[in-house]
């Protein structure tokens, strides 16, 4: 009976911290926790003396070069492991690179092209290759 109020304490806390930081992180890109209203990217422009839209246009350049670096070496280690061959990580990084962007932020980096989360199960939505039957 103790153990188990101790997980629902757990999962409770869990569910609390998790939904605090999503609101923040809704505060924060709607700019509706500060007193004039800005978001973070137009507080930064302002400080930098710089326009936001260039501002914006220099992030989403550095969110993509990290995605596609992280990509590369995830895709290096497989074939280094052996669980896939390098025309198999050449064939999905040219997939990766000519799927269309969606607006709103909805490429989440942490997210494989079936849904599944990349760091679970370590797939990437990339099939094995089958192995040939023998003939009888």
């Amino acid at each position: 009976m103790r153990r188990s109020k101790k997980l629902i304490l757990v999962a409770v806390l869990a569910a609390v911290v998790l939904l605090g930081s999503i609101g923040g992180i809704a505060l924060a890109q709607t700019g509706t926790g500060g007193s004039t209203g800005k978001t973070l990217l137009a507080r930064v422009a302002a400080i930098l003396n710089m326009e936001q839209p260039k501002l914006e246009a220099a992030f989403a350049q550095a969110q993509k070069e990290m995605r596609d670096e992280a990509l590369t070496n995830r895709l290096n280690d497989l074939v280094k492991q052996g669980k896939i061959n390098q025309d198999q990580a050449n064939q999905y990084q040219k997939w990766s690179q000519s799927k269309p962007s969606l607006p709103g932020g909805f490429g989440f980096p942490g997210m494989g092209p079936r849904g599944g989360f990349r760091g679970f199960g370590g797939h990437m939505g990339i099939p094995k290759t089958p192995t040939p039957t023998p003939a009888p």
